[in-house]
């Protein structure tokens, strides 16, 4: 039998979804100040201060209404952080809207959900004359959304209770860095900014370097930092990293994607001493085989349709699209339409199954994750010996991430429902988008990208695609970010609310 929800979950339910709302409207004063202090904006301005109006009205007629100091339960959790997202979606959409650079308000949805899921997808016209304040909001959606929506009310409005941690693992976050799942978010905050600043000042100095005024520099230089750490690939300009045409940049930038694709879990035994974990762990060992190999596809099929004239300009290129699609970042020192006229079949497979496996868990990263992939490899590994070893022999498997772990059956399944739910979530996009009139394989490079939270796009991806492509990416970039348990959740909550007794 199934639950009818009552009042007072719902009630539960919107307190917390209104603090979370409260968090996004104060974050709008960012670039309402910057625009207004530093670059003279009047208008752009007045935009977010109207957003941000509506969001904090919306957020405090939602706490004061629905007053609550009842704990949060599993399903409450998971419904608040889905909803979340919906709602920064709509909310943080209407200053992009009043930019004028967004040929309807779906289209201003679809870049706000781009960017807080971290995807990078995007339909903004003429980005190159966008103002900087809303430039600005662009980039900052990503380092909202690849810290965690949830986690801004988690560190800046909870004190530390249980239903802050359901809130957490509702955000697809199911490992504690530090005890109390509070300082585990503000951790994750605090690092996230010390980095922002040493890479804004890293990325501003190149900047200044090939020719680029301060102002301009500094400003690339946070919003490539933002972007490129937390894996969502928005740039400044149309070209993408292309227009610095500097590979001191394009390095500085490897080195963040990387960054924002490892687990904050190895960052923090990285500042605590603990060193040696980024070459034991599994996850950091799966991504570097997986890198080789995906990597080693992309080259054959570049070299053998003799895509770049040298072995140097083939390994700046292929290795910079590897990397970047495999960290779900989405930074491109390429066309797109150039994945389909120039790169072929072969190379075009190799990035696709780089995008489909991701970074690593508890990072700004999208896609299966590494940890996945290296546990399904240990429990295969497992099944060969069951098969092998006579009947009566004990087996066990164990892996090392960021302690010794016993493979577990239980553990097997989970992470076999998350990969399955991927991969049927790639297909699914891929079969609308050829029912869409698009050929087999672009539908599913372009699934899959918006799907894993990449945001590469070889071409698909245009104000002037089908609404229905459109609302599909946009599903798919939200339950890919949230890895399905919260949207699950959310949907049953749904249908609990309906049908239930």
């Amino acid at each position: 039998m199934i639950l009818k929800p009552q009042l007072k979950d719902i009630r539960n339910i919107a307190y917390y979804l209104g603090k979370i709302t409260i968090g996004l409207g104060f974050t709008m004063f960012v670039p309402f100040i910057i625009g207004l202090v530093f670059f003279k904006e009047i208008n752009p301005a007045l935009d977010f201060l109207v957003s941000a109006e509506i969001a904090l009205l919306f957020g405090l007629i939602l706490t004061w209404v629905c007053d609550s100091d009842k704990e949060l339960n599993w399903i409450q959790g998971m419904v608040v952080v889905s909803l979340s997202w919906l709602v920064a979606m709509v909310l943080s959409a209407i200053p992009l809207f009043l930019s004028g650079h967004y040929k309807s308000f779906l289209d201003s949805c679809f870049e706000t959900m781009s960017g807080f899921t971290t995807t990078g997808l995007t339909l903004v016209q003429d980005l190159d004359h966008l103002s900087y304040s809303h430039n600005l909001w662009r980039h900052l959606g990503p380092f909202i959304g690849g810290q965690g929506i949830a986690i801004i009310a988690l560190a800046l409005f909870m004190k530390g209770s249980v239903g802050s941690f359901r809130m957490y693992v509702g955000e697809a976050r199911d490992e504690k860095i530090l005890p109390n799942v509070i300082h585990t978010a503000r951790f994750i905050w605090l690092i996230s900014i010390v980095y922002l600043i040493i890479g804004t000042l890293a990325l501003g100095i190149v900047g200044m370097l090939i020719g680029l005024k301060p102002q301009n520099a500094f400003f690339h230089g946070a919003c490539v930092f933002m972007a490129g750490f937390d894996t969502a690939g928005f740039a400044p300009q149309s070209q993408n990293i292309l227009y610095y045409h500097s590979q001191i940049f394009e390095i500085v930038t490897i080195v963040i994607i990387i960054f924002g694709s490892l687990n904050f879990n190895l960052h923090y035994q990285f500042w605590s001493g603990n060193r040696k974990e980024l070459m034991r762990n599994i996850e950091t060992r799966t991504f570097l085989l997986s890198v080789m190999l995906t990597f080693f596809i992309v080259t054959i099929g570049l070299n053998k349709l003799g895509v770049y004239s040298n072995a140097l300009i083939l390994f700046r290129k292929g290795f910079f699209q590897l990397i970047s699609g495999h960290t779900t970042t989405g930074y491109m020192t390429i066309y797109a339409q150039q994945f389909i006229k120039e790169w072929g079949d072969l190379a075009l497979t190799g990035i696709i199954c780089a995008m489909a496996l991701g970074g690593c868990v508890c990072s700004t990263a999208g896609g299966i994750k590494m940890l996945r992939v290296g546990i399904i490899f240990k429990a295969l590994k497992q099944d060969i010996k069951t098969l092998a070893l006579p009947e009566y022999a004990i087996i066990t498997q164990k892996f090392h991430h960021i302690k010794t772990v016993f493979l577990e059956d239980a553990q097997t399944r989970a992470v076999l429902s998350i990969t399955i739910s991927y991969i049927t979530i790639y297909v699914l996009g891929a079969l609308i988008g050829v029912w869409c009139g698009y050929p087999v394989l672009n539908s599913l490079f372009e699934s899959t990208s918006a799907a894993a939270n990449v945001g590469f796009s070889c071409g698909i991806t245009d104000a002037s695609m089908p609404t229905i492509l459109k609302i599909t990416y946009i599903i798919q970039m939200w339950a890919g970010r949230l890895e399905f348990m919260s949207v699950f959740a959310l949907f049953g909550f749904i249908v609990a609310f309906f049908r239930g007794k």
